[in-house]
């Protein structure tokens, strides 16, 4: 099943099982989902340069509208799990080299970013099955475990490890607990 079924699915899932039409319409996580995913398979597919670049700059074009319009930035060259879920728009900016695992879900005024300096200096990997809070950063060459909690209005700019949640500026593990429930 292709990405962007697994993402429609989960909406749905999410909306009380309204229609793909109202969904495509209404939701303006959504937009910017389709956008991004039209985008990165035409990034990654093997068309002739020729072809691929003006494609691109149109994907470019495209996407400033959606970022202007919601608010969410999610750049073509960023890499995005699929079954990806953005619970409220406004305000969301990832990096174009974040790579973002399976069935995760973001929640408005989220930022994933680069940070660090010398060898330090990257930005984060996000495993599988991830929900991040309202108005979390996470930033650095850092590795978020997967099933992991990131709560609302936290700055994690260290390792998470697997089935944990984190809280706070810094952030640090405050339970065990996994994002089973949240996600």
């Amino acid at each position: 099943m292709g990405f962007f079924k697994t993402d429609i699915k989960k909406y749905k899932r999410y909306s009380g099982n309204k229609s793909t039409l109202v969904l495509l319409l209404t939701t303006q996580g959504l937009w910017a989902l389709s956008v991004y995913r039209f985008s990165n398979k035409i990034y990654r597919s093997k068309l002739p340069f020729a072809l691929r670049k003006p494609l691109l700059v149109l994907c470019v074009i495209w996407q400033k509208w959606i970022e202007i319009t919601t608010g969410i930035s999610l750049p073509y060259s960023a890499t995005i799990g699929h079954s990806f879920y953005i619970g409220h728009f406004g305000n969301i900016i990832i990096n174009s080299a974040t790579i973002i695992g399976n069935n995760c879900n973001i929640s408005q005024g989220v930022t994933i970013g680069i940070s660090g300096t010398l060898e330090k200096r990257g930005v984060p990997v996000i495993g599988d099955n991830v929900y991040i809070g309202a108005n979390a950063v996470i930033a650095g060459k850092i590795m978020v475990g997967n099933h992991v909690v990131i709560g609302a209005n936290s700055m994690v700019n260290k390792n998470v490890e697997d089935n944990s949640t984190v809280l706070g500026v810094p952030a640090k593990k405050i339970s065990d607990k996994s994002s089973d429930g949240y996600i």
